[in-house]
């Protein structure tokens, strides 16, 4: 998933806060037991998720995209004492798998997990404002939770959404429905007078997106 050389890589993870120990388990455990893995957020990106929230100091989260929890964590642990995170994942194959994995930390009171479609649970979290949404699931919904969370953000929160360079593909020759779907997304985005955007070269892509 990384664009960046592998050195490169190696060098930013390197020099970075340390992996925690209960996110080591979860890499491993994710490697030899889920399919498709490498959906993981992993070290160096997880280190980024967890800096942001700390900058951020948020109340409430929104994760879409829960798979095996390791950006769950990494974003909960910049939450305030009394904070939620709130993530939504479509797959309860996971469920004994992600019990596990909050249970092994100090912030498993915090975390709410809820399974289903993302459309319908985002509907029953209404009432809800957040401070910080990360968007990681399937990718051809993208704008589609963007625009649903979107006056659930408080302002001056923050949209974060995941594999926005897509291998590379939204800058070069392809011409795919997957890809096209990407350059959509970031195309929309970079021209909304109601937020203010930046796109970081972090393994596969990501958007920061900031509420006016």
């Amino acid at each position: 998933m990384e664009i960046l050389d592998p050195n490169l890589q190696k060098y930013l993870e390197d020099h970075c806060e340390p992996e925690p120990e209960h996110l080591q388990k979860i890499n491993r455990d994710t490697y030899l037991k889920v399919l498709k893995p490498h959906m993981l957020s992993g070290h160096y990106q997880g280190r980024l998720l967890s800096m942001l929230s700390k900058m951020m100091q948020p109340k409430r989260i929104l994760e879409i995209g829960t798979f095996t929890g390791y950006a769950t964590l990494c974003l909960a642990e910049g939450l305030t004492e009394d904070g939620i995170i709130h993530t939504i994942e479509v797959n309860r194959e996971l469920e004994e798998m992600l019990n596990s994995h909050f249970k092994s930390t100090n912030v498993e009171n915090k975390i709410k997990l809820h399974f289903g479609p993302a459309e319908l649970i985002i509907n029953y979290l209404a009432e809800e404002i957040f401070d910080i949404v990360f968007i990681d699931a399937d990718k051809k919904n993208n704008f589609t939770y963007f625009e649903l969370i979107f006056d659930k953000v408080r302002s001056g929160g923050l949209i974060i959404i995941d594999n926005v360079l897509w291998k590379g593909k939204v800058y070069g020759p392809e011409n795919d429905a997957d890809t096209q779907r990407i350059r959509e997304l970031n195309d929309r985005i970079s021209v909304d007078s109601r937020v203010e955007q930046l796109i970081l070269p972090v393994r596969d892509g990501i958007l920061v997106i900031r509420k006016k």
